[in-house]
């Protein structure tokens, strides 16, 4: 089939190779000039693990390209979808729909022949009335159907997550389209995939329902570690023991300092601003949206504890600034919030993540960057884990130790015991878990 994906970026990137990869034709069009003569040259934008050899494979099979003519890609199309930004709206925290919109605009003036436009971006209920509604005011004898197809993907595993995926879920209004995404999805279908074929709006909203309720599965857990903390309880014993339940399940249910990136924040809020508009609250996912803001600097907060109650003159290394592992995107990451009270607090931070260097730069700003986390370490009076990179899972102890000022680690991630990191002489500090502080003589 011959498939145009409208937008570049992340989802769209990674599905556009993805069909490729599945034998069909694929031109991934994006404004932005620079992206597209990137991606000629085979400069990959986003860090995916795996993404940079499968766009050359097929790249060089014929079947993926990348343009900036969005007339020519959509008129020789049998579908065409939309994968562009949604940004949280300044001002209202509504999900932005303009460039959806501009999109479907686009399409209409272009459009030959029965195609189907698929929005791909993560979009509120009722946005798939409105792009059908656009495309039949602006070209009244288009012919096409309008179908929702959320994607799933994690940053991180987004090829393995598209390509064996749990379901594929389809809204759709106009029965056509079935047999056309049927077919789009075929290696899929025949690997036995679940494809749910629902109504459009049903589908809008099952993406929106789904990361809401992660992410509040990760808040739950993080609250119940604080409780931990307070009664002396594992919280790490918890999340096993409830994650055995198989009504609960174990995934997402780890402590940590907040959930970020690009979509848990922005659709958690444009969910709950949704639900408004419809006088229909969601009073659960209000709450997950307030309690993750608020644990970011309290996580801040916690590690000023762990250095004694004053960083004011301190330096703490920071490990880890990207918002999980295996990416470089710092969207929303918890140590945006995280360095901003440790610097309001008076310290000097020092950071690194093994990815996110580059794009950590652009959004956090009076810190020192360096090229290890032994650099980081230098003369540190503390190091923060907030990242769980691979990387961080062994390090040398023995040499921190002789680099630090004063050796004390909190790690927000609890990715070591207490026991192995006290026998080097290290104050440790994690979350939801008993500890003693060495350093200061307290519980922390």
């Amino acid at each position: 089939m011959h498939i145009t994906m409208i937008g570049s970026g992340y989802v769209g990137l990674v599905s556009g190779v993805c069909f490729a990869d599945f034998g069909h034709d694929v031109i991934c069009v994006d404004k932005d000039e620079r992206k597209i003569a990137a991606l000629t040259r085979g400069e990959i934008p986003i860090f995916e693990p795996g993404l940079n050899n499968l766009v050359s494979d097929n790249v060089r099979s014929g079947r993926l390209s990348f343009s900036t003519d969005v007339r020519e890609c959509v008129a020789k199309s049998d579908v065409v979808f939309i994968a562009v930004g949604t940004p949280s709206r300044r001002g209202d925290g509504h999900a932005d729909l303009s460039y959806v919109y501009a999109a479907a605009r686009e399409i209409a003036e272009h459009v030959k022949g029965f195609t189907v436009v698929v929005t791909k971006s993560t979009v509120p209920v009722g946005t798939g009335d409105e792009v059908e509604r656009i495309i039949r005011e602006a070209n009244p004898s288009a012919d096409v159907a309008v179908v929702s197809n959320p994607e799933f993907l994690r940053e991180g595993a987004a090829i393995e997550d598209f390509k064996r995926p749990d379901r594929i879920v389809i809204g759709l209004n106009d029965d056509r389209a079935r047999s056309v995404m049927t077919e789009v999805y075929r290696p899929l279908y025949l690997n036995q995939a679940p494809l749910l074929f629902t109504e459009r709006r049903t589908s809008e909203l099952i993406k929106y329902a789904a990361n809401a309720f992660l992410a509040m599965k990760i808040t739950f857990i993080n609250e119940m570690a604080d409780l931990c903390e307070k009664v002396g309880a594992n919280v790490q014993e918890v999340s096993r023991g409830i994650g055995l339940d198989g009504r609960i399940g174990s995934k997402f249910l780890h402590a940590g300092p907040g959930y970020g990136g690009s979509c848990f924040p922005k659709d958690t809020i444009a969910l709950a601003k949704t639900a408004q508009d419809y006088d229909s609250p969601v009073r659960l996912i209000e709450a997950t949206v307030s309690i993750n803001e608020n644990r970011k600097r309290a996580m801040g907060r916690k590690v000023i504890a762990a250095l004694g109650g004053e960083v004011r003159g301190k330096t703490i290394g920071v490990l880890g600034l990207t918002f999980k592992p295996n990416t470089d995107d710092m969207r929303d990451s918890p140590a945006i919030s995280i360095i901003q009270t440790l610097l309001d607090a008076g310290a000097k931070v020092v950071g690194y993540d093994p990815e996110g260097m580059i794009n950590a730069q652009k959004v956090i700003t009076g810190i020192d960057y360096v090229e290890d986390a032994y650099d980081a370490a230098k003369d540190a009076d503390g190091i923060v884990i907030v990242t769980e990179w691979n990387q961080f899972r062994a390090l040398d102890f023995e040499r921190l130790k002789t680099t630090m000022r004063v050796p004390v680690l909190v790690d927000l991630r609890n990715i070591y015991r207490r026991e192995e990191i006290a026998k080097h002489g290290f104050a440790y500090v994690s979350v939801g878990r008993p500890a003693m502080d060495i350093a200061f003589g307290k519980g922390i």
